[in-house]
């Protein structure tokens, strides 16, 4: 029942104002109580967009404000542009924003920061000049994978062979950089990097892609976010042949699941809660005049496999 009450298009959280009194967070920041952020991420589904918006909802509490998670039940870049023109007709102060891609919602964000609207991009940016973001360096956490899964295929004698990336559209910023990175890590190797599939961050489109790559007899499968690492995982187990090397992105029950039993190699861990924290920060200092020079942040991923602490 919460993940069908999560689903709704453009479903809004709501947190209420604490009062008009200025208050702090960790850092100093103030805020006068009066703030009002809309959070619209690319799916209001995924583990990392539900963690992301914890984290911002903890700093709103904190900071005596209000953020309101607007999010589209699926990545439509259709609904995510309809979810900025709420936010610009619900008199919001600031749109935090994971983009599902750089280009379609950009006119849309334009708009709103026309009208006086601080932008504030979380994990996806998009064609627009924000005040701040706050992501993973994508490209390089995409190579990391990329060096766990050749050592780990190296580590069991394995030099060449084909391998298969899933990503989620040949558009979402963050996931083509990682792809890039991926890619990178296998330069100058003997393996041969198949055509990427696109599964939309779904995990059954994801997992049927995987399995076809199986029937090509790939040695590795790279998933590029949370739906198509779950579905490569799935995939490999169906198989029954934990000797493809699965590697991945993002963290959820079900990626540290297939982990443990040894149907992934690893996930790259993002930050979602910190980009969340952060992002709330940024969006006041902003609304409150602050001038925050458009600053990248990286939050940061680690390496999760069957031993880490998780």
């Amino acid at each position: 029942m919460k993940r069908k009450l999560l689903a709704m298009v453009c479903a809004v959280s709501m947190i209420a104002s604490l009062g008009a009194a200025t208050v702090y967070a960790s850092d100093d920041v103030k805020a006068t109580g009066d703030e009002k952020i809309a959070l619209i991420t690319m799916d209001s589904i995924d583990q990392h967009w539900i963690t992301l918006n914890e984290g911002a909802q903890e700093e709103a509490k904190e900071l005596g404000v209000t953020v309101d998670f607007m999010s589209p039940n699926t990545k439509d870049d259709a609904q995510q542009i309809e979810c900025v023109n709420n936010a610009v007709a619900g008199g919001y102060d600031a749109i935090m924003v994971a983009a599902n891609g750089p280009d379609a919602i950009s006119s849309a964000l334009q708009e709103a920061k026309d009208q006086g609207i601080k932008i504030v991009y979380v994990d996806s940016p998009a064609n627009v000049e924000a005040e701040a973001t706050f992501s993973t360096d994508n490209e390089a956490a995409g190579t990391t994978a990329g060096e766990e899964m050749k050592k780990a295929l190296e580590d069991a004698g394995i030099t060449s062979g084909k391998i298969g990336i899933i990503n989620v559209n040949a558009a979402t910023d963050s996931c083509v950089n990682r792809e890039e990175g991926f890619r990178a890590a296998f330069d100058g190797t003997d393996f041969e990097i198949m055509e990427t599939q696109y599964g939309e961050g779904d995990a059954a489109k994801s997992q049927s892609i995987a399995e076809n790559y199986i029937t090509q007899g790939v040695v590795g499968i790279f998933g590029c976010n949370e739906g198509s690492t779950t579905g490569a995982g799935n995939a490999i187990k169906a198989a029954g042949n934990a000797d493809i090397i699965g590697v991945g992105f993002d963290k959820s029950d079900a990626i540290l699941n297939l982990i443990d039993d040894g149907y992934l190699l690893c996930t790259m861990a993002q930050n979602p809660d910190v980009m969340g924290s952060e992002g709330v920060k940024a969006a006041v200092k902003a609304i409150n005049g602050e001038e925050l020079g458009g600053e990248v942040t990286d939050t940061g991923v680690s390496v999760i496999t069957k031993d880490s602490d998780k």
